[in-house]
This record gives structure tokens, sequence and C-alpha cells, in this order.
């Protein structure tokens, strides 16, 4: 194995300077510009914008002057955090927990603005105003309107079997993308009228036999800000784009020999960032010094992401 090349990456993916010394549990792009967020069970604060922890505090961090404070509490391990806009707000700081609750925040207050008892504990988030979505445990989906955040006007159960993994809303702000442990992926609308396109389908799956498969978890899904289309990654080693409305494969990357932990499209949808790493699928005893935790960058072509002519 390569020492400076690992996981195998294609020559024209490059690779960030300095990545987090643990595994990236999140990425995220700023919607101004091609600035990159990553978190990570490291513990350090790095380039962060906000970050929720373990520790039950969310946190942020100002990039201008280098100084961090504390903006969030929950009774549990914060898993989810994300800026969202409510109606006639200034942006808001949504954060959902372990402890099995939704809180909003303004920064400029010490106590949550609004709070959501949930069924279970928060497993993924996604808002992009006014639609925001919360999956937890036991395969449930709360679906707010941001113009009342406080109360979902769905609350649903996952079209998956097993346990959610992440949840991506689509960019018309008309449904979501939810990914589960299973190796399949559910397309869902919100629109009572639209439910008759709701569908699954499987993907990050390897067969063996013809009656054996090995199954990978879905780790991330992320939209393209332009066309809509998405990417799936997984532990398989794989990213694959997708055009839900042809429901159709748009291209599937060559496998790299490590899990593909989180992605995140830019706001412009020309870069796409991936994390490889330790996925903890054995433990911290499989967290050795051989793994190596980096984040990579490819240019998005724009064959690669765009629907094809029907």
């Amino acid at each position: 194995m390569n020492a400076n090349n690992p996981y195998k990456q294609p020559t024209s993916n490059v690779e960030i300077s300095q990545p987090p010394s643990d595994s990236v549990s999140e990425l995220a792009f700023s919607s101004k510009a091609n600035y990159l967020a990553a978190s990570s069970w490291d513990n350090e604060d790095g380039s962060r914008v906000v970050s929720g922890g373990a520790d039950k505090a969310g946190r942020m961090i100002d990039l201008g002057t280098g100084q961090t404070s504390q903006i969030a509490q929950h009774d549990g391990p914060i898993r989810c955090i994300k800026f969202v806009e409510a109606e006639n707000s200034s942006p808001i700081l949504a954060t959902a927990g372990w402890d099995k609750m939704l809180k909003y925040w303004d920064l400029r207050q010490q106590s949550p603005i609004g709070t959501v008892s949930l069924p279970e504990r928060a497993y993924a988030m996604d808002c992009i105003n006014p639609l925001l979505v919360v999956a937890t445990a036991e395969r449930k989906v709360l679906i707010f309107d941001m113009a009342n955040p406080t109360t979902p006007f769905e609350t649903a159960e996952s079209p998956l079997k097993w346990q959610t993994r992440t949840v991506s809303c689509f960019t018309k702000k008309d449904g979501y993308a939810i990914g589960s442990i299973e190796g399949r992926v559910g397309i869902q609308y919100i629109d009572p009228k639209m439910k008759d396109r709701n569908f699954s389908f499987k993907c990050h799956r390897e067969s063996i036999t013809s009656l054996r498969s090995n199954i990978y978890a879905v780790n991330s899904i992320a939209h393209h800000p332009i066309y809509g289309t998405f990417a799936t990654s997984s532990n398989d080693g794989s990213f694959i784009f997708w055009d839900k409305d042809a429901k159709q494969k748009l291209k599937a990357h060559d496998k790299i020999e490590g899990p593909v932990i989180t992605t995140a499209f830019s706001g412009d949808g020309r870069l796409f960032a991936y994390a490889i790493g330790y996925d903890w699928a054995q433990g911290y005893t499989g967290n050795t010094a051989n793994v190596k935790n980096t984040i990579m960058l490819h240019a998005v072509a724009d064959e690669e992401v765009k629907p094809k002519a029907r």
C-alpha cells in the first residue's frame, strides 16, 4: 500500500492540507464562498463555524477573531446542528440530540427560543427553508414548515426497514431523500398529491453469489445545488451520482479502499468534497495507527451530475 495514497485515490482528486487527525463526522460548504468546514471526533475546532458533540454543548467559532463561544445546550449528545431560516426572522440555529429534543436558538440569547419533543433520539437533520426534516431512532421522520417551526406538520415512518443514517432535502423543497444502514435510499415527497412518486431503491451492495450479497450502509446523501441530482456514499468505498426524476444512476465512481463517511457539494456545484477514514464499525479497537483520515476534493463535470435528456 502506498503510504501517500493508501486509499488508491484518483490522481485527479485533490487532498486538502492538514485534515483532522480523527474520523470526520460531517462536511459543509459555505453558501457564500468555497469555504469547507469539517467536524471531527478529535475535539479540535479548526475552521468549523458551529459544532455539537458528545459533551452536550453547541459551540461557534468566530472566524474573524478566532474566539469560541457556547451557543447551545442539551441534556444528551448533540447529533445534528444547522443554521436555518424561519419566517420573518433572522437566521437561527437548530440543534437536535440524543436527549430526544429539537431546539431553536437565537445566538443573541442564552435560552432556546423554541423546543420540540422528539419521539426518539435524533440521527439526522436537514433544512432548506421552509422545509426542515428530522429523522430519529425507531425510523421516525418529523417534517416541519419553518413558518411554524415548533409543530411538525407531519410525523411519518421511514419507508426503509432499518436504522436511518442520513437525510437530505430536495433542492426544490418538495421532499427529501433518506438513507439507511441496509444499503437503500427512499425518495419521499411532501405534497399528498405527489405521494405516488415515492419510491425506494437499493444501492451500495456487492453480489457474492446469486443468493448472497454484502450490504453497506448509506452514510451520506448530498444534493447538487444546481441540478437537484444527488450523491450517495458508503462504507463500500464508493460515491455515486443519481437522478431521482429519471430513476437512474448518472455516474458510479471507482471504489477506493476505505469508507466514504460524509460528502458535500460546494454552493456552485463545481466541487464535491468527501471524507475517508475509520467508520467505527469495529469499535475503538479498529481505530489503529494504520487508518488514515483525510478529506478529498473532486472537480465536478457537468456530465456527471446533469440530468440526461429524455
